[in-house]
């Protein structure tokens, strides 16, 4: 089973952190995540976050750092997730395909239901 490359990134807003919940209609429905997607042929890491984030959330970030990218297999799929720490540069977030989203504290973000292949990353990032 072929990994399917997924960008992500931890977005500041301030010193607060960007959370979004996965829709019903999602795979690994209402899990949270770090916002991002599929990188596409020919696209780079850090064009495919960029482009997602404006898609997805009507906003522009600045990256800041990549983080150690992690490798899951789900029982159906296999994602290799590629993390970056970002900040929120422009626009008005606004959710296109997520049902929810919260701007958390650092120590916050152990309360949500996280896809199990965020968990990594966001330990890493707890860890910072």
């Amino acid at each position: 089973m072929k990994a399917i490359k997924v960008t992500c990134a931890i977005i500041h807003f301030d010193d607060k952190i960007l959370a979004v919940q996965r829709s019903t209609k999602m795979k690994l429905p209402l899990k949270w995540e770090f916002a991002g997607g599929k990188i596409e042929q020919g696209e780079s890491e850090i064009e495919c976050i960029k482009r997602e984030i404006a898609e997805e959330l009507n906003i522009k970030i600045e990256i800041n750092e990549r983080l150690t990218p992690v490798t899951y297999k789900y029982p159906d799929f296999k994602i290799k997730l590629i993390p970056f720490i970002a900040k929120h540069f422009s626009g008005e977030l606004k959710l296109k395909e997520h049902s929810d989203f919260v701007i958390a504290n650092k120590e916050e973000l152990n309360n949500l239901d996280w896809a199990e292949a965020d968990l990594p990353i966001l330990k890493e990032f707890l860890a910072l």
